[in-house]
């Protein structure tokens, strides 16, 4: 394949440490290892890329800065008065503050020429949006226009959105080439009539120089947690309390931004319970490789999957899924007690390798 131009527009890129963060930078660093000239527009902030962009190959444009309070890549976000009451008062009549992204994609694509490739990253879905407002005058400037959804919109099952943002879904997955979702199951969250353009690509890792610790059971059971947390959804509620009545001892180890979903338990779990903050994927690897085993509260739908399920599956530790309801204390019991013969199993794990996905994404061109 002769090289190509690559834009990739996400509203985060790295260091941000989040899924599709996570998506935008892994991508654009494997195209352009393969010789492939690659633009990633997005929130930069303040951040130094000279050095990064030298070392991975790739060119970072700014898209703006967020005057309503979108997260940018150092994690600034604008708390000034008028901006917190207009996410309050417009956050889901408006999607206030990620509409801001719809002019600002616009407005960067209407700076570039001859793009071979577009690839448009979701959440939040107004940065497909702000594409389909450009490419609808402008259909001749972009080769092909992948769009790329980490959870749905509209059929979204943990978050309703209000019956006239159909119109703008159902523009841009017109508009678009192709659709790429991370799991079969997600096809079921769009519109019938666009079912054809919906490809499925999993999210992509760097398999290569992957360091784990060598590992040795724990004093005490020892398990940990990465990722989000939300009540009602992907709720840990039901496992904290039951760990709670547990008399012996063991250490739960928490990695995540949701705190105070934790902050009932803190007093009741007192050392047993450790809350971190995110750390950059690599780091996280080794310090999960280190757990006797490893917890993943499951999606109440089959639309979506967590996608720390495959660096879970990196670090060769037991997995145990539990639901919101907790109905796993027999399994969450054998495990304690070194038992791990209902851990779940990730199959097919060479198909998350970011060579892989990478080459799934360019087969999109034509």
């Amino acid at each position: 394949m002769n090289p190509l131009k690559i834009v990739i527009i996400s509203r985060n890129s790295y260091p941000t440490l989040s899924p599709r963060s996570h998506r935008t930078t892994e991508l654009a660093k494997e195209f352009a290892s393969r010789g492939h000239q690659v633009i990633i527009y997005t929130l930069l902030g303040d951040y130094d890329y000279t050095k990064y962009s030298k070392e991975t190959g790739i060119t970072f444009k700014n898209l703006g800065k967020s005057k309503l309070g979108a997260l940018d890549n150092v994690g600034y976000k604008n708390n000034q008065f008028w901006a917190k009451i207009g996410r309050k008062l417009f956050s889901k009549s408006f999607e206030v503050p990620n509409i801001e992204l719809l002019p600002m994609v616009r407005k960067a694509l209407k700076h570039e020429k001859n793009i071979d490739l577009l690839i448009t990253i979701a959440h939040p879905h107004t940065i497909h949006w702000g594409a389909a407002k450009y490419i609808k005058n402008n259909r001749n400037k972009i080769g092909t226009w992948i769009a790329d959804c980490g959870d749905p919109y509209m059929k979204n099952p943990f978050k309703k959105h209000p019956f006239y943002f159909k119109y703008f879904e159902k523009e841009w997955c017109r508009l678009c080439d192709s659709i790429t979702v991370p799991i079969h199951k997600a096809k079921d969250a769009y519109y019938p009539e666009f079912k054809e353009k919906i490809k499925v690509i999993p999210q992509g890792f760097n398999f290569n120089n992957l360091k784990l610790a060598h590992y040795q059971p724990n004093s005490v059971p020892t398990f940990a947690f990465a990722g989000q947390a939300y009540k009602g959804l992907r709720d840990p509620n039901q496992f904290l309390k039951y760990i709670s009545s547990l008399s012996f001892e063991f250490k739960f180890i928490v990695y995540t931004k949701s705190v105070k979903i934790f902050d009932d338990y803190k007093e009741k779990l007192k050392d047993r319970l450790e809350i971190r903050d995110f750390i950059p994927r690599e780091n996280l690897l080794f310090e999960l490789s280190k757990m006797d085993f490893l917890i993943n509260i499951e999606n109440k739908s089959g639309v979506q999957q967590p996608s720390k399920l495959i660096d879970y599956a990196l670090t060769k530790r037991p997995i145990l899924n539990i639901t919101s309801d907790f109905k796993e204390r027999k399994a969450f019991n054998a495990f304690i007690s070194k038992d791990y013969s209902k851990q779940a199993e990730i199959t097919n794990i060479d198909d998350y390798n970011i060579k892989i996905v990478a080459s799934q994404f360019l087969e999109l061109y034509k």
